[in-house]
């Protein structure tokens, strides 16, 4: 596996003509999963990336995707979605708080990021990006909750953002169906349709 993400990373590093703002510099890479995103036969990249040092956002990690080009079978970059993700960024930091990316046996993506490790509320949230229509969109939102001094304040909530079905410590919730590509996500938009938000 590891191979195959440095290869990955070698053809994405000599294929990749684009702006300054979506341009990936290697030690800013934390985390990358190889998967058939698009079902074209041929593996793709997704990458976590943390932002530049000089980025003031609140989330500080992106979401760069990128599929084989159709004549010449090199990795080319097909979504960036800067300040998309929360966590620590550099190794050796805080334990518990690790974003991950990973592909789905289902030729999914999944997002991972976290809260384990800071003050008593301690969650989880897990982005699942699916290929639909040529562009890629959250299909599903899962928020994992537990309040470490109050055994009973936890749940689960788990969004359908496609279809509008949420489920919340085991209830039905009414939610919207919403095809909102990865660029315009916000996790208010999570929150919202699991009925948590502020």
């Amino acid at each position: 596996m590891k191979h195959l993400i440095l290869a990955a990373l070698i053809s994405l590093t000599a294929a990749t003509t684009v702006s300054a703002e979506t341009t990936v510099a290697p030690q800013r890479i934390i985390d990358a999963a190889i998967g058939d995103w698009n079902k074209d036969g041929k593996p793709d990249l997704a990458l976590l990336v943390a932002s530049p040092p000089d980025d003031q956002a609140d989330n500080t990690i992106g979401i760069y995707i990128y599929l084989r080009d159709d004549e010449h079978s090199l990795l080319k970059l097909a979504v960036a979605a800067p300040d998309k993700v929360s966590g620590d960024i550099e190794p050796g930091g805080m334990v518990g708080e690790e974003p991950s990316i990973k592909a789905l046996p289902n030729g999914s993506i999944a997002v991972v990021s976290q809260n384990d490790a800071v003050g008593r509320e301690r969650w989880e949230q897990t982005l699942t990006l699916a290929f639909r229509n040529n562009a890629f969109v959250v299909a599903g939102y899962t928020y994992n909750y537990r309040d470490t001094l109050d055994p009973n304040a936890g749940f689960t909530c788990d969004y359908n953002v496609l279809t509008g079905k949420a489920t919340k410590g085991g209830k039905d919730l009414k939610a919207e169906a919403k095809t909102i590509n990865i660029q315009d996500w916000n996790d208010d938009i999570g929150q919202k349709g699991c009925g948590i938000s502020q």
